[in-house]
């Protein structure tokens, strides 16, 4: 983490309480000024004589000409020196710059803060990760009054890890729990947070789930992992295949990081890999190795927005599930759920889409896309066979853990031809369903009559979402081939 060359301290002591955090700056022009005729303000003098560093909103704009391109957090200033915003930047002089164009003056939920900025500092980091991390600890010390202002009326969100647990779980959270957890927050973006936790489950293999479980308790033996297992993603501790202690010892090493610890961190780590090899445990040394590597390259791992599970605002996943074990008479609510669509390329080329959802919310890193190999012109239903049974054979071959729930975009023919896939193969399928549109009636194997939910039915939405995500994806490759086709790449 590296500080600011042009200034000594990047927290100022709030010494100067509310009055200076109201203070306006002076010293610069015109808020709505744009920062490509902004120039450097000179320094002003006291009736001592003694020169005064300068500020103002010109000023500002072109210390961020200076700023590196690089992740790192950026904090504003009020001509009194107080914090009045924290953000979080991949790119330091684009982001941070931004603030100093017309369009933010002349945007309401930013045009405020842009008439008190008078000063702008900076804090490198790693990795956008990390600079999250730091945006959130800055924001929860400092409390710069903007940060409050410009969330929209929502709670800000916060990862909760559930301490008190045998195997700690790790939760995004708007509301979190008065006693028993350990929170790492605010953080001003859910997406960023949502991103974040991805990122690290792939280092940490924490659980994410809710289920209840108690080291005692012999009937995890027998308990399917889900896919987050499969993918190296989770340790499966629903399972009993880590111990309570070594579970828990990654958990140490997630919070040391969280708490900007880092540093530290990496150096136990290395420690524990060399002593493990030293003593022949090389599968553990191995995995060490692995995570020590993960950490050093975060930077390597793109945009948090890859990684995001998208905020749902017009269901509720846990009663979207519920629901569904509710409606089609399941042992308990389907944690994973795949959708299957079929775009057309111009009446001619035909390809397919696969997503995933975890928990009710869509996971990208298992999203997948088929070019239909075996299917002459246009046939939904033997393109549907064809993407199934390549599908599943695959994560039978493999090993791989089905999802609980298929779901294919269509009818009762879509749904027979992804059953007929599955008795060809002599693969037993998982629960498939197909939903079709028109009517939004729901088709399961077994069933004579197609199912009708209400509208409003969180398990209804819950599909139609897995549904409609499909349906995106695959328009989203059909439009890439076209335009390869239109080119001629």
């Amino acid at each position: 983490m590296t500080r600011s060359k042009n200034t000594p301290d990047p927290l100022p002591k709030r010494s100067g309480g509310k009055r200076a955090a109201r203070a306006k700056s002076r010293n610069g022009p015109p808020a709505s000024k744009d920062a490509s005729t902004a120039g450097a303000a000179t320094a002003t003098a006291t009736s001592s004589g003694a020169a005064q560093p300068a500020t103002g909103f010109a000023y500002a704009a072109a210390k961020v000409r200076d700023f590196p391109q690089k992740p790192g957090v950026y904090l504003m200033k009020d001509a009194a020196g107080v914090v009045i915003y924290v953000g979080k930047a991949v790119n330091l002089r684009s982001r941070a710059g931004s603030y100093f164009l017309k369009a933010a003056a002349d945007e309401m939920r930013t045009a405020d803060l842009v008439r008190e900025i008078a000063d702008i500092d900076y804090l490198e980091a790693d990795s956008e990760v990390d600079a999250l991390l730091i945006e959130s600890r800055l924001i929860k010390d400092v409390q710069p009054k903007y940060n409050r202002d410009l969330k929209d009326d929502k709670t800000f969100p916060y990862l909760e890890i559930f301490t008190r647990e045998d195997f700690p779980r790790v939760e995004f959270t708007r509301e979190p729990k008065d006693r028993g957890t350990k929170l790492y927050g605010p953080f001003a973006s859910a997406g960023s947070l949502r991103g974040a936790i991805q990122v690290l489950q792939k280092i940490f293999k924490f659980r994410t789930c809710s289920l209840d479980i108690d080291e005692g308790d012999e009937k995890w033996r027998w308990f399917r992992p889900c896919l987050l297992h499969s993918i190296q993603q989770c340790t499966a501790p629903c399972n009993m295949r880590i111990s309570k202690e070594e579970y828990r010892r990654g958990i140490a090493r997630l919070r040391m990081f969280l708490e900007g610890k880092k540093a530290r961190l990496l150096k136990e780590m290395r420690a524990e890999m060399e002593a493990a090899s030293a003593e022949r445990k090389f599968e553990k040394a191995a995995r060490l190795r692995d995570e020590i590597h993960a950490l050093e390259t975060l930077d390597r791992r793109g945009e948090l927005d890859t990684h995001v599970q998208p905020e749902v605002f017009y269901i509720d996943p846990k009663k979207g599930l519920a629901g569904l074990k509710k409606v089609l008479m399941l042992e308990r609510a389907p944690r994973t759920i795949e959708g299957v669509d079929i775009a057309h390329l111009g009446g001619g080329e035909t390809v397919a889409s696969l997503v995933q959802f975890i928990d009710g919310l869509p996971f990208k890193p298992g999203y997948k896309r088929y070019k239909i190999r075996r299917v002459a012109g246009i046939d939904d239903f033997a393109s549907i066979h064809e993407v199934v049974a390549r599908r599943f054979k695959r994560l039978e071959d493999e090993g791989q853990v089905f999802p609980d729930l298929l779901l294919i975009d269509g009818g009762r023919g879509q749904l027979n031809a992804g059953l007929a896939a599955f008795r060809e193969l002599g693969i037993a399928p998982p629960v498939v369903i197909s939903l079709a549109k028109r009517e939004e009636e729901i088709y399961a194997s077994g069933q004579d009559e197609p199912l009708r939910l209400s509208r409003h039915a969180y398990a209804l939405r819950l599909l139609q979402y897995v549904r409609d995500e499909a349906h995106r994806f695959a328009q989203h490759y059909h439009h890439i081939l076209r335009r390869r086709s239109t080119l001629g790449e």
